[in-house]
Order: C-alpha cells, then sequence, then structure tokens
C-alpha cells in the first residue's frame, strides 16, 4: 500500500527529485555532442517537468497555489514565445537573460529566505547569504552583457580606477556576507546593503567587458548562477536543486576556465583588468566598418595587402583538392552560414573535400559557431575543433576565412610584444593559399594588425559575409 503519512509522502518527493536530478545529469551528458543535443534537451526538459509537478505536493506550499500557478504560466508563456520567435543569431543575448533569469531566481530565494526565517547565524544561513551573492551577480551581470549583446547598450560610461572600485565593492560584499553568515543579530538593513553592493558588483565586473571576452563572462555567470541555486537549494533542503546546481555550476566552470585558456588569459585577467581589448572596443574596433580609429594601421597594411574577386576566388576554391573554412562573427552578422553550406555542396559535387575549422573563442557565447553551422545542416563530422585541425593546415589547398580575425591571427603566435601573444590560433597562415571575406579595413576585437593580411598566400575578399559567398556560389557555378 502507498503510505500517505508525512513521512512517505515526503518520501516519495525527495524519490521524485532524485530521478528528476538523474534526468539532469543525463541530459547534459547528452548536450556534450551534437549528435545527442536535442534528446539532451529533452531529457532535462522532462526532469524539469517533474520537480515542478511534484513540487505541488510538498508540505511546505499551504495557500501559495495560485501563485505558482500565474508564475508557471507567465514564465512558460514567455519562454515558449521567445524560443519559438528567436534567431538562432540572436542566441547568445537570449543565453546571456536566462543566466540573467537563474541568478535572479536564486538571489530571490536567499532574500526569501533569510526574510522570513530570520538571521540565526546558522551554517544554512551561510549558504543562504553565499547563494544570494552568486545569484545578485549573475542577474546583473548577465543583463548587461544581455543589453551590450543585443545592442541596446552600444557604448558603456568609463571610470578611472574602475577595476580598483569592482575589487572594493566586491571586497564589501564579501565581508557582509562573513557578518551575515556568522551572526544572529545583524541589522536587517545590513541585508539590504549586502543586496545593493552584489548586484552593483555584477553590473561593473561587466560593464568593461569587451565583445571577444563575451563568451567568458557569459559562461562564468551561468556557473555562478548553477552554483547559487545548488546552495539555496542545500538551504531549502531541496535534493533536485542541489543536484541541478552543482552540476551546472561545475560543469559552467570547466567550461569557462577552458574558454580562457584558449584565449591565454586568465580569468582574473578578463574580470579585473583594463585589457587592451576592452579600450579598443569603445573606439570602435568591435564595428566591422570601423576605419577610422585605426587609419593608420591600414595606411601601412593597405600597401601590403592583396584583394582578390569573386572570379579568381572561385577558381582557387573549384580546383583545389581541399578546402577548410573558418567562420567567425562575421558570419553571424551576415546571416551567412546558409550560403556557406550551399557553397560546401556545390564544391563537393566537384569532388573538393570540404571541412569547417572552429576556434572555440569564436563568436560571441561558447558554441556559437557549431550552433549557427548545425542550424544551416552542415553534417557534425564536418566540423573540427582547433585542436584536430591546426596539425592539418599545411595539407590544405584553400582556407576560406569568413568574419573572422584575431582567431587567425598569427602574431599570437610569432610576435612576442603582440597584446594576443600565446592565444591559440588556427593556423591557417600554414595553408596554400588563404582568402579572408572581410567586410572593411577594421580590426579584430584585440584591435591590433593582423599579420595574416600581409602573407604572401593570403587574399582579401572584400564584401558583406553573405553576398560574398553568393558570387562565390554563382561563378563556381560558371566554372566547367
Amino acid at each position: 500500500m502507498i503510505d500517505l503519512s508525512a513521512s512517505g509522502l515526503m518520501s516519495f518527493i525527495n524519490l521524485a527529485y532524485f530521478f528528476a536530478a538523474v534526468m539532469f545529469m543525463f541530459g547534459l551528458k547528452a548536450m556534450s555532442t551534437p549528435a545527442r543535443a536535442r534528446r539532451g534537451i529533452v531529457w532535462a526538459g522532462f526532469g524539469m517537468l517533474l520537480a515542478t509537478i511534484v513540487t505541488f505536493f510538498h508540505p511546505a506550499i499551504d495557500d501559495n497555489f495560485l501563485l505558482i500557478v500565474v508564475a508557471l504560466l507567465l514564465g512558460a508563456g514567455t519562454a515558449w514565445h521567445f524560443a519559438r520567435s528567436v534567431q538562432i543569431n540572436d542566441m547568445p543575448q537570449m543565453i546571456a537573460l536566462y543566466n540573467a533569469m537563474g541568478g535572479g531566481a536564486a538571489a530571490c530565494i536567499a532574500i526569501i529566505e533569510l526574510t522570513r526565517t530570520g538571521l540565526s547565524g546558522d551554517l544554512l544561513q551561510g549558504l543562504a547569504v553565499i547563494g544570494g551573492l552568486l545569484g545578485s551577480i549573475a542577474f546583473t551581470g548577465s543583463m548587461l552583457a544581455y543589453l551590450k549583446l543585443r545592442g541596446t547598450l552600444q557604448r558603456v560610461p568609463r571610470y578611472s580606477n574602475l577595476q580598483v572600485i569592482n575589487v572594493g565593492l566586491l571586497l564589501i560584499a564579501l565581508l557582509i556576507a562573513l557578518i551575515l553568515s556568522f551572526s544572529a543579530n545583524s541589522h536587517p538593513a545590513l541585508l539590504f546593503i549586502f543586496f545593493l553592493f552584489a548586484l552593483i558588483s555584477g553590473i561593473l565586473i561587466t560593464l568593461p567587458v569587451g565583445s571577444s571576452d563575451m563568451p567568458v563572462i557569459i559562461s562564468l555567470f551561468n556557473a555562478m548562477a548553477g552554483l547559487a541555486v545548488g546552495l539555496e537549494g542545500v538551504a531549502l533542503e531541496n535534493p533536485a536543486m542541489m543536484v541541478a546546481g552543482v552540476v551546472v555550476g561545475a560543469s559552467g566552470w570547466m567550461l569557462t576556465s577552458l574558454m580562457a585558456r584558449a584565449m591565454n588569459r586568465p580569468i582574473a585577467n578578463i574580470l579585473f583588468s583594463d585589457s587592451a581589448f576592452f579600450k579598443q572596443v569603445e573606439t570602435g574596433a568591435d564595428t566591422p566598418d570601423s576605419t577610422l580609429a585605426h587609419k593608420s594601421v591600414w595606411d601601412q597594411v593597405s600597401e601590403e595587402a592583396l584583394s582578390i574577386d569573386a572570379h579568381d576566388a572561385a577558381a582557387d576554391l573549384a580546383f583545389a583538392e581541399r578546402v577548410v573554412v573558418v567562420p567567425g562573427y562575421g558570419m553571424a552578422l551576415s546571416h551567412a552560414q546558409q550560403k556557406l553550406w550551399e557553397l560546401t555542396e556545390l564544391l563537393e559535387r566537384r569532388g573538393v573535400k570540404v571541412s569547417f575549422a572552429i576556434h572555440p573563442v569564436a563568436g560571441r557565447m561558447p558554441g556559437h559557431m557549431n550552433v549557427l553551422l548545425a542550424e544551416a545542416g552542415v553534417p557534425y563530422e564536418k566540423i573540427v575543433d582547433i585542436d584536430d585541425i591546426n596539425a592539418e593546415f599545411s595539407s590544405v589547398d584553400v582556407v576560406l576565412v569568413v568574419g573572422a580575425n584575431d582567431i587567425v591571427n598569427p602574431a599570437a603566435r610569432d610576435d612576442a610584444d603582440s597584446s594576443i601573444y600565446g592565444m591559440p590560433i588556427l593556423d591557417v597562415d600554414k595553408a596554400s593559399h588563404v582568402i579572408v571575406v572581410k567586410r572593411g579595413q577594421g580590426t579584430g576585437f584585440s584591435g591590433i594588425e593582423n599579420s595574416l593580411f600581409v602573407a604572401v598566400n593570403c587574399r582579401l575578399l572584400y564584401g558583406d559575409a553573405q553576398k560574398m559567398v553568393q558570387s562565390l556560389i554563382s561563378e563556381v557555378r560558371e566554372i566547367q
């Protein structure tokens, strides 16, 4: 018989939470491979559905059913609308927005628990405070990242000694967190000051982050939001929140570390230093046609850089044995992924072997280029990462670089004085021929000259990526 007692009900609820957590883990594991990503999302979705349904039976839910149902309908309706209407190129800002929602939810849970139960100075209170700190920073930081990625906040105010202020505010928030964690008699106003400082810290940490660092910061905030949810789960004694939060937090931190390593920059350097990336973005280097801020650089480069027209570029591609395509953010901006796949199919019908090389930090979010190429129908086996492709570039006939800059800049490998020296790059310059599709004469996110453009085996194909790839398609079709 089914035990309907209070203890039996809680055992049933905890068992359901356990199965929900297992489904989260299976889903996350499946998402690590593009071929199983869809299945992973479905598994995680069913896990969340199970955890949500069983929560209605929790003894702590007294007379709040109406509020919960209204919140579920609002949240699910909004998410359904955005999921159906969002363009694939807008996915980075959508992920940043969802990171903000996760962090904000964790912060709200902390506020409710700390005000509902009072400040008792026990361990659970300390975990709730730490979760509130991480959630608050993730909330405002991710919201600012969303606004920057969406283009709503294109130019941010600059302050002297901003990073000193950031560190100071964060240290003050941590100090107040310690006081709140171990004190049973703290004034309630201290709780308000704590969350205020935490929210401001999230804004100021994200404020100087340039576009090239955005994938790393989004991944970091994802990890912080996940860990915040896990800590609040411990405070609430909710197993599903504990496991889901810790898994998301751990995986997010691992991804953040891998991406920072791919840029050869420590995370502290991204968060607490006025890097050249930030300074250049603020002068307009992040826009494809920003030639004025770097006119002197291109006066020098233009004397040596050689251009190519679509006809000659198409001939190089059509008569090659092996072609590697390197996509970058310029491909995303011009929505050129569909045309690139059309060009690939056309070349393959001529017997050309074509693959796509992906740099870990290309785009605006982890896996941005992979998502765009998958959306265009590019098979997973044609997408190769940096570690597997770099040793093969010397045997490649033509590399087609579409909207990428810093991730193919040989200065990162050869010039010890370069600001990006040591950052792993795709060694496209070792191929026989390199064709770079580039809209204008602006620099990359780092704001430095790309020595690839003056290499003897490199030619620049100027124009919007989608239009230029369409021109290549037309020219290849004309070749007998």
